[in-house]
């Protein structure tokens, strides 16, 4: 018997990993597939006239053992991967996307979609049934249904190609990313990094039986490294290799990969009709045209990059006066702003990390969580799980209603992609009076403990934490009928909202008096300390907005430029880079190669939404201090207007009533303190 054909029997109806073997993927695909396919012949070859209940309900609903697998088999692709699993996902990703075209591409069902939604105005629908009338006969529109049949062949095709190029580029940033060392066996050339990074390093080197210390280029082992190790000649290497790579001309190289992406979608689009992917993706977005986009980045890289210049002069007259530097390369960024910020507010990361020891400060967003929206957590110990660092979770509401399952992935791997992501194995949705309850995942890359010390996170560790444990309350509290409408599926640009406006709270007197307790004296965070967090939230703020802005425009210039016009990889980069450069350029550097938010992530011509969405959060956190930020009243109205919502309305007409106004476009530059640097 195949596991994941069966009915899970287990606590909640949770994936039963324990019993799910590598073998069993593909044949279950192929079972789910056929079984969707089914699903959606029975909604054709339906005699009756074509309804709302009959064609789009049942549509939305078809499916759910293909996506029950396939979240299953992709979070592990994602967080627990191997060299069998990447096979099993070059197999079944164009068995996927050819039965996306299949379903896209069906002209019997679009008929009927089109039928329904010809006559919408008669059908007194919900506005959330207005939403996925709405959505479901524009992704037809838009994915080929009105191609002739060799444009829709070609689509196949392109589909198809963009899958497993996308799979391709994954494997080898993380194929790339497992690949360097940095071997220290002096420790003189660990000077100037703190005794917890050093422990860790040499974990690593004894985990990989090697002599002395090891740093890679996961984030945990490779950030501190260029923050605090004196050695500069060390940091330009790690730097480099880091800036490098899939750019190496090797068999890891992305290069190939990022043309042929960027070619694929730019056919894509011409094909549906449309000048470019930017095009394409933007009509369904917030911002809903390239042209937005571009004047919303320029507009913020007006204000900031005079400024960002200004903390640069600062920072390299510092470094002149401390080690007799003249010019500021990439390596020296993080040092010696970290080394000018220890001077400015006598406040480092090693003073902090302390105070953050992992598991408090989960027990923090879930105490914010617990004080907003009333949700209770309690950790369950029964849940088949992908690895035993994964901790589980039982969330219910204060009635004890169960309000979701969550998943906890906290440290750094060799089967594990880096950075940090929430995503779930079941989403949440209301069917014959049954609301499913949905089961989410958060997964991060955090120092891991030692032999003497528990993970302790550096504070933008802390605010990363909180960052997806927003996206996670987002699934959390879903609360619509629709499973396509729930939880995160909204408009790219909307969706960081509820992650970075949970960010405000770790820098709240309120919310860190929760959390922030020393791990060996368990002592409150100092006052003092607390403050200081406060002074220097904005601390070289500039520079960091411009770095943001410069990815968001790399990610414009690849999906609005015609790629026949592309020859280089690397001079199309260092062109669309240009206006945002701060340090000079290092020819052997590429990050496209390893972008993997736009060429594996869903954020192509989309990476521009943290910017859009931090407007929208720094308005809305007015809202929360205007009137306390644990105000249950404020709590309330984005739980119920935001978070539960999911994309069941359009986010402005969401946002305006959670609100009672559209945004202040000003509300992000005055947070930063930009308005006031511009006007000195």
């Amino acid at each position: 018997m195949n596991p994941l054909l069966e009915s899970f029997n287990t606590p909640y109806h949770t994936a039963p990993y324990s019993r799910i073997k590598n073998e069993h993927f593909k044949p279950a695909f192929e079972f789910a597939i056929e079984q969707a396919k089914k699903e959606v012949d029975a909604i054709t070859s339906n005699t009756e006239a074509p309804t709302f209940e009959n064609t789009l309900e049942a549509l939305d609903y078809s499916g759910g053992l293909l996506n029950t697998i396939s979240k299953i088999f992709f979070n592990l692709n994602s967080a627990e991967t191997s060299d069998e699993v990447q096979a099993i996902a070059n197999e079944v990703s164009p068995l996927l996307a050819e039965f996306s075209n299949d379903i896209g591409l069906n002209e019997e069902l679009f008929t009927r979609i089109k039928t329904v939604y010809d006559k919408k105005e008669s059908l007194n629908l919900t506005p959330e049934q207005t939403t996925l009338l709405d959505s479901s006969y524009k992704g037809f529109v838009r994915n080929g249904a009105n191609l002739n049949d060799t444009d829709k062949e070609t689509l196949r095709k392109i589909d198809k190609e963009l899958s497993q190029t996308s799979l391709n580029f994954g494997q080898n940033v993380l194929a790339a990313t497992n690949k360097y060392e940095l071997q220290i066996t002096d420790e003189n050339d660990l000077e100037g990094l703190p005794d917890g990074i050093k422990e860790a390093a040499k974990m690593t080197a004894q985990q990989k039986e090697k002599d002395g210390w090891v740093f890679t280029l996961d984030f945990p082992s490779y950030y501190p490294f260029i923050t605090y190790a004196n050695n500069r000649d060390l940091r330009e290497e790690i730097s480099k290799a880091y800036g490098s790579k899939n750019y190496k001309n090797d068999d890891l190289d992305n290069q190939e990969n990022v043309l042929k992406m960027v070619n694929l979608r730019y056919q894509r689009a011409k094909l549906l009709g449309y000048e470019s992917h930017s095009n394409f993706v933007l009509e369904e977005e917030m911002a809903s045209n390239p042209k937005t986009v571009l004047n919303f980045l320029d507009n913020l890289l007006a204000k900031s990059k005079p400024v960002a210049l200004k903390e640069n002069k600062q920072l390299t007259d510092y470094a002149n006066k401390l080690d007799g530097i003249e010019t500021l390369q990439g390596w020296d960024g993080a040092y010696y702003t970290e080394k000018l910020k220890q001077e400015l507010f006598s406040l480092d990361d090693e003073k902090l990390k302390p105070y953050f020891k992992l598991d408090n400060v989960v027990k923090g967003a879930f105490e914010v969580s617990a004080r907003l929206y009333g949700l209770n957590f309690e950790q369950i110990f029964d849940i088949d799980t992908w690895h035993k660092d994964v901790t589980t979770y039982k969330i219910t509401y204060d009635n004890s209603d169960l309000a979701a399952i969550f998943y906890a992935d906290y440290h750094p791997r060799a089967g594990k992609r880096g950075g940090a992501w929430m995503t779930s194995l079941n989403s949440q949705y209301i069917k014959d009076g049954e609301n499913n309850r949905p089961h989410i995942i958060n997964v991060c890359n955090f120092t891991k403990p030692t032999d003497t010390k528990p993970s302790l996170l550096t504070f933008n560790e802390v605010t990363t934490l909180f960052h997806e444990f927003g996206h996670a309350l987002h699934g959390i509290l879903a609360n619509t009928t629709y499973p396509s409408l729930s939880g995160t599926n909204v408009f790219r640009d909307f969706v960081e909202l509820p992650s970075q406006i949970l960010e405000n709270w770790c820098y709240e007197k309120e919310a860190l008096e929760l959390f922030a307790f020393h791990y060996e004296t368990g002592e409150v965070i100092p006052m003092e300390l607390v403050e200081k967090i406060k002074e220097s939230a904005t601390y070289m703020e500039a520079t960091r907005m411009v770095r943001q802005i410069n990815f968001s425009l790399v990610d414009m210039a690849w999906h609005t430029t015609n790629p026949n016009e592309i020859s280089s990889v690397g001079d199309f980069e260092k062109q669309a880079a240009a206006s945002t450069q701060i340090y000079p350029v290092i020819d052997e550097t590429n990050f496209s190669t390893s972008f993997s938010h736009i060429f594996q992530g869903g954020y192509s011509s989309g990476y521009y939404s943290y910017k859009w969405a931090e407007v929208l959060e720094a308005d809305a956190f007015e809202y929360f201090k205007e009137n306390g930020i644990f105000n249950k009243e404020i709590g309330a109205k984005f739980k119920d207007n935001i978070l539960s919502k999911g994309g069941s309305e359009h986010p402005m007409e969401l946002y305006k009533r959670f609100r009672g106004q559209e945004p202040d476009n000003d509300a992000l530059l005055k947070r930063a303190g930009l308005l006031v640097g511009v006007n000195q």
